[in-house]
């Protein structure tokens, strides 16, 4: 992976040029609103804020936090902000009408899990058809990755359906359970109340490959706009980049400063998975740069969910969707590979 940050020559003259422009005129406004609380997963927009990058290319931009039920499609869809972070979403937008594409995947992949006790007999997926109850959100019950596992994995029962509520303790109090989670934060809390880290199972690598954390925008917007879109994906690009492998502390200042309950234990612990688990930095993202996606990929996931019951099929998906702006190799020139 890249672990050593470097501003290469060209970088440099591009951003000096990027930034007497900016300099010379006034810089776009632009509403960038996120799926949730500030947090490490959003580090490369605050990051491309902290360092001036988005300032460098012409963008003068805020971050509209998130949280529990954000209209976040509701506020793009509308025109309240410009840009939102979205995941593959936009599949239901063009089966309902709504003009909002993805032009940018920042994750690779996906950072759902599923957790398990330290001591159970789970050691893969197909295991867990055996687990006394499946703490899952009714969304992903009823109409997320539950109907993959279902699909793809002969032996899961909707009598182990139980509602997650955010709270830990009933999956703590039983050894047999499984449940949900984020790779950057249920293992984190339960470890820190619990003392021991449970199994963690990531279902991107069981072969579930939604994109994540995507750049969503009007499809309006992509048309007639195209030159403040790729200046907003290129300057998210670097500025995931830098809040990977370069100095982050202003970036986690800022972060905290919109979440005041952030800790920089959690901060922490969320970088190091993030890398670890190659959540921006996989694939075709390795060689073309972060927020690289391509068709096969989106027609992969679709294909697979209408078998999983998901999706309807004959969704014209192109429209959910555009990879002009992004595997160009956009910041890779501010990491060295790092020996294995």
């Amino acid at each position: 992976m890249r672990d050593v940050i470097r501003l290469a020559a060209s970088t440099t003259l591009a951003l000096a040029a990027l930034s007497g422009a900016a300099g010379a005129q006034e810089l776009d406004e632009v509403t960038f609103a996120t799926n949730w609380l500030a947090q490490a997963e959003h580090g490369g927009y605050y990051q491309a804020i902290a360092d001036g990058t988005y300032a460098e290319y012409g963008l003068d931009v805020t971050i509209r936090p998130g949280g529990p039920q954000s209209p976040g499609q509701q506020l793009l869809a509308t025109g309240q902000v410009d840009f939102y972070m979205g995941g593959m979403g936009t599949i239901n937008s063009v089966k309902e009408g709504i003009p909002t594409m993805a032009v940018a995947a920042i994750f690779q992949k996906d950072p759902q899990i599923l957790i398990a006790h330290p001591d159970s007999p789970f050691e893969t997926l197909a295991d867990m058809t055996q687990a006394s109850k499946l703490i899952l959100g009714q969304a992903t019950f009823f109409g997320g990755f539950y109907l993959w596992m279902k699909a793809n994995y002969d032996g899961f029962r909707d009598e182990q359906y139980e509602p997650y509520t955010f709270n830990p303790a009933p999956f703590i109090a039983d050894p047999m359970s499984v449940q949900q989670g984020y790779l950057t934060s249920e293992p984190y809390e339960i470890e820190r109340q619990t003392g021991w880290a449970p199994k963690v199972f990531l279902l991107a690598d069981y072969g579930y490959q939604p994109y994540s954390t995507t750049i969503e925008a009007q499809t309006a917007m992509v048309e007639e706009n195209p030159d403040l879109v790729q200046r907003f994906v290129d300057a998210s690009i670097i500025g995931w980049y830098n809040y990977l492998y370069g100095d982050n502390t202003a970036a986690n200042e800022l972060i905290k400063a919109d979440n005041p309950e952030m800790t920089d234990g959690q901060l922490a612990y969320s970088l190091e998975k993030m890398k670890e688990y190659e959540i921006l930095l996989s694939g075709e993202a390795i060689d073309q740069g972060i927020g690289c996606m391509i068709d096969a990929r989106w027609t992969g996931f679709y294909d697979s969910m209408v078998e999983a019951g998901m999706y309807e099929p004959g969704i014209d998906i192109s429209k959910a969707y555009t990879t002009q702006f992004v595997c160009k190799g956009v910041g890779t020139d501010l990491a060295v590979a790092a020996a294995e």
